[in-house]
């Protein structure tokens, strides 16, 4: 008789919750969102961040610790890098940040099978792990793999975003993760000059859509140059602005999510 894959779930040692953040496609902001969302958190207690991405992490530059290394301690265990006081662990630490990793299905789960048994997280309130785009195997193992406490949506007010997202939100369902809310990324941009709001992209049906299905929106971030600059630098807006509107909102959704 067939096992259940759902059935051979673990518990990471230490580690209180689990929060995937996803969006169903690229280009949304998804890990800028994640690297934040981890920020404002720390007010809540201790908390980590894995990359998921295992084609295309970008954690490592947003984080500010591009070209280091995780190092081995006792048992094997790989240690996570620290930034700004949260662990961080990324399969961009262990490979160079230009090459590509060549992997089929089996080699992915292997190495999410190592991010959860391999890693010494520590004591952790929060675990934040940013899912890659789509809606394959990364997601599938994590979901088999580790009992996820709720999920996190990410999408821009467009209805292109929203289609992914809709994506996003069946395999969750499907997978029986919670969902907790929708974050709507580069929601407006303010009016440096009357701090009116301009809709950079057209909005589109995410609002009724949310109603519809009865999940909270969490919060809107602006789109604001700081963020994606920050980014660039390691620096997350959080950090380096944290009474920005940004940084707030982020500060808001954090406290929404506890």
């Amino acid at each position: 008789m067939a096992t259940n894959p759902f059935d051979q779930q673990i518990s990471i040692p230490g580690v209180k919750k689990i929060i995937a953040v996803g969006s169903g496609k690229g280009g949304v902001g998804k890990s800028t969102v994640s690297t934040n969302l981890a920020l404002s958190l720390r007010k809540y207690g201790s908390v980590g961040i894995l990359d998921a991405d295992i084609y295309g992490p970008s954690l490592p530059r947003m984080m500010g610790a591009v070209n280091q290394k995780p190092q081995l301690i006792e048992g094997n265990k790989i240690q996570p890098l620290t930034r700004y006081g949260i662990k961080v662990m990324s399969m961009g630490f262990l490979v160079e940040e230009s090459a590509a990793i060549v992997w089929r299905g089996p080699m992915l789960f292997k190495a999410m099978d190592q991010f959860f048994k391999d890693v010494h997280w520590g004591e952790l309130d929060f675990l934040i792990i940013d899912l890659p785009p789509g809606t394959g195997d990364v997601q599938l193992s994590v979901a088999q793999k580790v009992k996820v406490d709720c999920a996190v949506i990410v999408s821009t007010p467009q209805n292109i975003s929203l289609i992914d997202a809709k994506k996003a939100v069946d395999m969750f369902e499907r997978t029986s993760i919670k969902i907790a809310g929708f974050i709507e990324n580069m929601s407006y941009m303010l009016n440096p000059v009357n701090n009116e709001k301009i809709q950079l992209f057209p909005k589109g049906e995410l609002d009724s859509y949310l109603k519809s299905k009865d999940i909270l929106k969490l919060g809107e971030i602006p789109f604001n140059t700081n963020v994606s600059l920050g980014a660039e630098a390691g620096i997350p807006i959080v950090e380096s602005y944290p009474d920005s509107v940004e940084s707030k909102e982020f500060d808001l959704i954090a406290s929404r999510l506890v």
